[in-house]
C-alpha cells in the first residue's frame, strides 16, 4: 500500500537545514529547462508579479550553484496539510510506517520520501513547462509509474493534477478519499476542510498501522466519521457535521 501526498506552495525554512542535496538527473533536467527562463519568463509562468518571481528565480539560482540549503520534504513543505499532519515526537513504528508507505508527488524531485532532503523551491504541474520535449506530466509518468508498478492498493490524499501524472493503469488502482460536511442536511466538500482532514487522517493512519481499506474505514477522527452509503468501490468517503463557530 501507498498514500500519494500533493506537495505544497507554503514553505518553511525556519528549521534546521542540511547541506545541498545532490539532484538527481532527472531532476537537473528540469532544472536546465527552468534555467533557460528569464524572471519575466518566470513571473508569466508562476503568474507572479515580477519581484515575486525574482524570489523564484533566486531558489533555482542556488539550486543550480549548489548553493541552497536542504530539508526533510514533509517539515519543508507547509501548507495546510502538511501543518495538520503529527511532524514532531514520532514514534519508531509511526516513522517506519511514514517511510515505507507515504510517497509525495513533486514536479521537480519526482515521488520522494517525507524524509528526503530537497531545497526550497515551486513547482506543480499546472505551468507550461516542457523538459526534453515533453510536458512535465509526460515527463516524470515512467519514474512515478515505475514506483508504483507493484501496488495493489493506492490512496490518493492528491488533486486530479498530481493523479494525472500516472497511466490510467496506475490510476485505477487508485483510491481517492474525500472529506465533506453536513450543513443542515447539504452535504458539501470544502478545500480547508478537506486539506486539515487529509494530514489528519495520515497521521492517524500512521499511529495504528493501517493498511487494509477495512481498517481505514473504520477511522474517526475530528468529527469525520465514513459515510457507506456515499461511498464507492474505489472512492472512501468521511462525513462530519457543521460546527458553527
Amino acid at each position: 500500500m501507498k498514500i500519494i501526498l500533493p506537495n505544497a506552495k507554503e514553505l518553511n525554512t525556519n528549521l534546521e537545514n542540511h547541506p545541498f542535496a545532490p539532484l538527481s538527473e532527472k531532476s537537473r533536467a528540469v532544472l536546465e529547462a527552468l534555467g533557460q527562463m528569464s524572471v519575466a519568463d518566470l513571473a508569466a509562468f508562476y503568474k507572479l508579479k515580477e519581484d515575486k518571481a525574482e524570489l523564484e528565480a533566486d531558489r533555482w539560482y542556488r539550486i543550480a550553484h549548489q548553493q541552497a540549503k536542504s530539508y526533510p520534504a514533509w517539515t519543508l513543505y507547509d501548507g495546510l496539510m502538511y501543518r495538520y499532519m503529527k511532524r514532531r515526537d514520532l514514534t519508531d513504528a509511526e516513522q517506519v510506517y511514514l517511510e515505507r508507505h507515504v510517497l509525495i508527488a513533486t514536479g521537480f524531485y519526482g515521488l520522494i520520501s517525507p524524509f528526503t532532503l530537497i531545497s526550497p523551491h515551486r513547482l506543480d504541474f499546472q505551468g507550461q513547462l516542457k523538459v526534453k520535449g515533453q510536458s512535465l506530466k509526460q515527463f516524470w509518468r515512467a519514474q512515478y509509474d515505475e514506483e508504483l508498478a507493484d501496488e495493489d492498493l493506492i490512496i490518493s490524499l492528491a488533486s486530479s493534477e498530481f493523479e494525472q501524472v500516472f497511466s490510467p493503469a496506475i490510476q485505477k488502482h487508485m483510491v481517492q478519499i474525500i472529506f465533506m460536511e453536513d450543513k443542515k442536511g447539504q452535504l458539501k466538500i470544502h478545500s480547508t476542510i478537506s486539506k486539515k482532514g487529509r494530514g489528519r487522517l495520515v497521521s492517524l493512519m500512521a499511529e495504528q498501522d493501517v493498511q487494509t481499506l477495512d481498517k481505514l474505514r473504520q477511522l474517526t477522527f475530528d468529527g469525520f466519521a465514513y459515510r457507506a452509503d456515499l461511498s464507492e468501490e474505489r472512492k472512501i468517503v468521511f462525513v462530519r457535521k457543521h460546527v458553527p463557530v
